[in-house]
């Protein structure tokens, strides 16, 4: 197939998780990468991959650029498909905006979270959007050298879930083609809202007490119960918007990593990693948005609360740094 014949698909923030789906896409289509924090080490010596389900030393060069205006200017063709990969901030659809074609353009948000996709719909009301669950134990360190093992996973379906799932179908055959993992839902918010019971709880508690989960669990006789709680008030607030999961999901996800205490693989959750390199963290996306989502509907959920508030607080301290280190 020639370079004109393949999907034509724009990465936006490639990051640890991004690259993975940067090597695989590059299989099957014309791919353009914008890189914002490692541009300039991925411009000079692409990414390294090392995976435990796809090879090790992997290397790919990418075609890629800083922004998506300089995106739409290599090429007048429009872009089939853009990958949102970047942590959940606000203005991604500006940002995006330059390189989306109204009414051609697919958008496929792979991000953490719940309740994201409202700002482009709104943004692109002629463009299909398509936005799901990823799970890809990933790192990045340092920039261009990522490590993935464990699990790949893609879970997609349209936004609104009313909407017609042909855009989010050909794009999980896309997916397919490159050997990776990929499932089509009717109604893909369930797997969002059971995602985030993992998320919301690990990734504040993690990157507050600076552990990782197997360290937390550890860390003292009350951390199982606790973890376990804040599950269950996600649950209580997914049920009150209509997904309802049972207590054994919950139980099932925390002893996961109960598990991984004995393996000995502990999980750094996406948090915790931006912490530990000063990156502001996703803290309205993951746990922000479901306590506002819950207040709405009456649902007391006092831990995830006070995570929310220490998070923020978190999160402009990281803010401030990162002012200070620029003076």
């Amino acid at each position: 197939m020639s370079a004109d014949q393949k999907p034509k698909v724009l990465l936006f923030g490639v990051g640890s998780v991004g690259a993975v789906y940067l090597y695989l896409l590059s299989k099957v289509a014309s791919t353009t990468a914008v890189c914002r924090s490692n541009y300039d080490i991925v411009k000079a010596n692409g990414f390294t991959i090392h995976s435990s389900i796809f090879g090790d030393n992997l290397h790919i060069q990418p075609n890629v650029v800083r922004s998506c205006d300089a995106a739409a200017s290599q090429d007048t063709r429009p872009f089939d498909y853009i990958l949102v990969c970047c942590k959940v901030i606000p203005g991604v659809p500006n940002l995006i905006k330059p390189a989306v074609t109204p009414g051609r353009t697919v958008i496929v948000l792979i991000q953490n979270g719940i309740g994201i996709e409202a700002e482009y719909a709104t943004a692109f009301p002629n463009n299909p959007i398509v936005t799901g669950a990823v799970y890809c134990k990933t790192t990045q360190r340092p920039a261009g050298v990522v490590r993935h093992d464990e699990v790949e996973l893609l879970e997609l379906g349209s936004y609104p879930s009313s909407a017609s799932n042909g855009h989010a179908e050909a794009f999980v055959k896309l997916i397919q083609s490159t050997g990776a993992t990929a499932e089509l839902h009717d109604d893909v918010q369930t797997k969002r809202w059971y995602k985030l019971l993992v998320n919301a709880s690990w990734n504040p508690i993690c990157a507050l007490t600076m552990c990782t989960d197997v360290g937390f669990l550890q860390s003292s006789s009350l951390a199982t119960t606790f973890v376990l709680d804040i599950m269950l008030e996600v649950c209580a607030i997914a049920d009150a918007y209509g997904y309802t999961f049972q207590r054994e999901e919950a139980e099932y996800q925390l002893a996961r990593a109960v598990a991984r205490i004995e393996r000995g693989n502990a999980v750094e959750p996406s948090m915790l990693q931006d912490v530990r390199e000063g990156r502001r963290i996703e803290v309205e996306a993951i746990v922000g948005n479901a306590v506002r989502m819950g207040r709405e509907r009456g649902v007391r959920c006092d831990k995830l609360e006070c995570l929310y508030v220490l998070a923020k607080a978190r999160d402009a301290q990281l803010g401030r740094d990162k002012a200070d280190n620029l003076v």
